[in-house]
């Protein structure tokens, strides 16, 4: 379709809340179907994408658009940013507050964004009489790849999707549409020799740049990883208890980025640098409670506990040792936790 009805679309996008658009043709050429499928393989058949089981089960989907549906044409990349206010690394020395990832800190972006693409897709369906599905992180969608491909940004060495106007603080959607739309030229990488995202890795979760272990990343390990997370890890993770940041924030093209707009991206009050010992008194209830409307609700109330235990364990204040040895000794709790809270009380009594 004409210049005119991408230039539409764009301002259509950018009117409901996106901060960045693209278009490429779900067609994708030989090169880009082959690097796709490939760095997927990849990824799956060294047990990179760790209990992530649903990554392998529909690889085939996401390994090409027309795999998840034959009739898609064109795809609409779209962004929204959600840039914070200041450094998050800026929290890591302050030991007695949990450290939560920026994207966590506002609402659910999935509920945001969704919200955002289907306003689009209505008008889309209605102008152009077209067919379409919007997607936002939970179908198998290589949002970041296509996101590259439509010119948005480049994935980095970190594996995320980097733009020179809003550095690394990204969230991406996709509109699959039967509309024929000229596609936008893919965005050129500019990380050039520069790898100060991986050194700033706290787990060394990068095997080599642009691939990424997710077994040994911290966002993985507090928010997928179910269970007792390994050892070898949990010094390293401080007090991040949700997330890690380390990675996006160290990337020099973060200069231009800017705080987020969406006001619902803005981090609350309570989640921006909360105690761990008020975190380690909730039950169930008050969990959710805090936690409502946040994507951090989904990993449950243990993995949370387990994961500011580590926190914990890791501030070297000994005021937190009568809490750990509680959830050490409480039969109520899963093993897992119990288990952390052993680890902790270790921790703080100096025998590791």
């Amino acid at each position: 379709m004409s210049l005119e009805v991408k230039e539409a679309i764009a301002a259509k996008a950018r009117s409901v809340g996106f901060d960045q658009v693209g278009f490429l043709n779900a067609d994708l050429d030989a090169l880009s179907a082959q690097a796709l499928k490939d760095g997927l393989e990849d990824f799956v058949s060294k047990g990179h994408h760790g209990t992530m089981g649903w990554l392998e089960d529909r690889l085939y989907h996401r390994s090409h658009p027309k795999n998840l549906w034959d009739e898609t044409k064109s795809i609409i990349v779209l962004a929204m940013n959600y840039g914070p206010d200041e450094d998050p690394r800026l929290l890591l020395d302050e030991r007695g507050k949990g450290n939560i990832s920026v994207y966590a800190r506002g609402k659910d972006y999935h509920t945001i964004v969704k919200k955002r693409l289907k306003a689009l897709g209505r008008w889309l369906g209605e102008s152009f009489d077209c067919d379409l599905k919007v997607f936002v992180d939970t179908a198998p969608v290589p949002e970041k790849y296509l996101a590259a491909l439509g010119g948005i940004g480049w994935q980095g060495k970190h594996t995320n999707v980097v733009s020179n106007q809003f550095g690394s603080w990204l969230f991406l959607g996709a509109i699959y549409t039967t509309l024929e739309l000229d596609p936008d030229a893919p965005h050129r990488n500019q990380c050039g020799s520069c790898s100060a995202c991986i050194a700033a890795c706290p787990t060394d979760a990068f095997p080599e740049p642009y691939k990424i272990d997710a077994r040994r990343c911290i966002s993985y390990l507090t928010i997928e990883h179910k269970g007792s997370i390994p050892l070898e890890f949990r010094e390293a993770m401080g007090n991040r208890i949700y997330g890690c940041d380390d990675c996006l924030a160290a990337c020099p093209w973060n200069k231009f980025a800017k705080t987020a707009n969406e006001a619902a991206f803005h981090a609350r009050e309570a989640l921006k640098a909360p105690d761990l010992s008020y975190l380690l008194t909730l039950d169930d209830a008050e969990f959710r409670a805090l936690f409502a409307g946040s994507p951090i609700k989904r990993i449950g109330r243990d993995r949370f506990i387990r994961n500011t235990l580590i926190a914990a364990g890791n501030s070297g204040d000994m005021s937190f040792l009568k809490t750990a040895q509680a959830f050490a000794q409480d039969a109520s709790e899963p093993d897992f936790v119990r288990e952390t809270a052993t680890w902790a009380v270790s921790k703080l009594s100096g025998a590791t």
